[in-house]
């Protein structure tokens, strides 16, 4: 194990509250009659931007009843934080490098194994609907409809065993109304389900439902302190990046500044009535400099969390439908995002790096009569563990080769002797959208390693004295020791999850780069 030491004091300060719990509220329902799982996930949630998780830009009320019901974590974090790859993984309970999807270009492998197949063998019935983006058609589903591709925010076409077909409306709303209908009407009542809910949103463009479209209008956004990062004292890929809102989002893609495509007549007319006013205003502005760096922020930050307004209203609808049927009692409730996300710090938006914002996901699990609500859990955790956990909590043998590790102790709020002290990460897709660097690292509950091995170069964080990752303290003589140490684990982790080199050759014009 590595640094013990190295814990957070609030760490070491919370676990004995916050794990603790009396043998008597655990119910003998989670031992005998198996419970359903609702698998909610959504595309590029910040955690930041969940109330339970202190946000001070939005509120999040049904998201929140899940935390306060149940357990938070608040160390859970992806092992690649981009779209295609963070769902492989989350399937197969394998690395990037085991799984095959290492960037959002592969084809996903559906050949392989997963944890729905293991579920269906088990007897769960398993159903999917919403956001795929895995290229090839889901397996080990008995019933799915899924997104083409990306999937738009607006009369989204879905691809179904049965062939595609197109639905008009809002898709957050209409990812939810095919989940309702499942579970009102198609499912078998006779066997227990696991049913993913996965959601587009918040994904990029941020085309907000017309109920939602002046929400914040009357107020301001906080903007994060590291929105004018100027990137010093860290290395070049912090600066050679092309993701920041003041330069690299479009007018008409991102800002709205043109009508987007997509709408049917009645929804062009409701968005152009509420949008070409603040366009108007906005040029007859003829904002500059930072004033209009504020501007980009604003609308970006506003049109982003109307999408999660969205969100969150959805969750409600289940969690009524779930205790209006009488399934609660019996129905785990799991909320996750397939990684973290920039609103705004150090001036960026989307994903991809081992910086907290994007590496960092929120998790959230709700288990009426096991979970002690209102818990809150300090245990690094990654999407590498949902698999297993899913197959544990379902009472079906964890495979040997999967690599997380179940979070059954956790939920019951038992922590074991030999649990994780730091976790793996890896970043494949460069040359790709947004210029960010492969890398590769390692984070205990104080510090964190990164090498930016294409250029053989380190980063290190003290991230209980620099939580915002603005001063990287690789090299500096005070930080030896925990720098030797930091590099025997990634070693040892490296080892252990077996991941070879990354051998890929880059293109003519990039290597020149190097």
């Amino acid at each position: 194990m590595i640094d013990e030491e190295s814990k957070s004091k609030d760490c070491r300060e919370m676990k004995p509250f916050i794990f603790l719990l009396p043998l008597f509220m655990i119910s003998s329902q989670g031992f005998g009659k198996r419970p359903n799982i609702l698998f909610i996930f959504s595309d590029d949630h910040a955690y930041q931007a969940i109330s339970a998780y202190g946000s001070n830009r939005n509120k999040t009320p049904n998201l929140d009843r899940i935390a306060n019901e149940g357990m938070r974590f608040d160390r859970a974090f992806v092992t690649n934080s981009i779209c295609a790859p963070s769902r492989a993984v989350v399937l197969t309970g394998k690395h990037s490098h085991l799984n095959g999807q290492l960037t959002n270009m592969e084809t996903f492998d559906g050949s392989q194994q997963t944890f729905p197949k293991l579920l269906q063998k088990a007897g769960y019935q398993t159903a999917l609907f919403g956001k795929w983006h895995l290229k090839s058609s889901p397996t080990g589903f008995d019933f799915w409809e899924v997104l083409r591709g990306q999937g738009p925010y607006y009369n989204p076409l879905f691809i179904t065993p049965k062939g595609n077909k197109n639905i008009s409306g809002y898709t957050t709303d209409i990812i939810t109304d095919r989940t309702l209908d499942w579970l009102k009407n198609e499912r078998n009542s006779e066997q227990p389900f696991f049913l993913c809910s996965w959601h587009k949103a918040p994904h990029r463009n941020w085309l907000p439902a017309p109920k939602y479209m002046k929400k914040y209008d009357d107020q301001d956004i906080p903007e994060p302190e590291t929105l004018r990062d100027d990137y010093r004292n860290r290395l070049s890929p912090a600066s050679s990046q092309t993701m920041t809102i003041d330069k690299h989002m479009r007018d008409d893609w991102d800002f709205k500044l043109t009508t987007p495509k997509g709408f049917n007549n009645e929804q062009k007319r409701i968005w152009e009535a509420v949008y070409e006013p603040k366009n108007k205003a906005f040029r007859e502005a003829k904002l500059k400099g930072d004033d209009l760096l504020k501007w980009k922020y604003q609308r970006y930050a506003k049109d982003y969390l109307r999408c999660i307004d969205s969100v969150d209203e959805n969750i409600g609808r289940l969690l009524h439908y779930l205790d209006k049927s009488g399934l609660a009692e019996n129905t785990i409730v799991i909320y996750s995002s397939d990684q973290g996300w920039y609103l705004g710090e150090h001036g960026w938006y989307d994903k991809r790096w081992m910086y907290e914002e994007s590496f960092r996901t929120p998790l959230m699990i709700r288990w009426p009569g096991t979970i002690r609500p209102g818990s809150v859990n300090m245990n690094l955790v990654q999407n590498l563990d949902y698999a297993q956990t899913f197959l544990d909590i379902c009472g079906t043998d964890q495979p040997m080769d999967m690599q997380g590790r179940s979070l059954l102790p956790l939920l019951k709020g038992e922590t074991p002797d030999d649990w994780r002290e730091s976790i793996y990460y890896q970043y494949y897709e460069f040359p790709g959208y947004h210029n960010v660097r492969r890398h590769y690292g390692v984070r205990n509950h104080r510090y964190k390693l990164i090498h930016f091995y294409m250029i053989d170069g380190w980063e290190l964080y003290d991230l209980e004295k620099d939580p915002q990752e603005l001063n990287s303290v690789y090299g500096e003589p005070a930080y030896a020791k925990i720098t030797e140490e930091l590099k025997k684990e990634l070693s040892r982790l490296r080892k252990e999850y077996k991941v070879p080199q990354d051998t890929r050759p880059l293109p003519n014009k990039i290597r020149k780069l190097f």
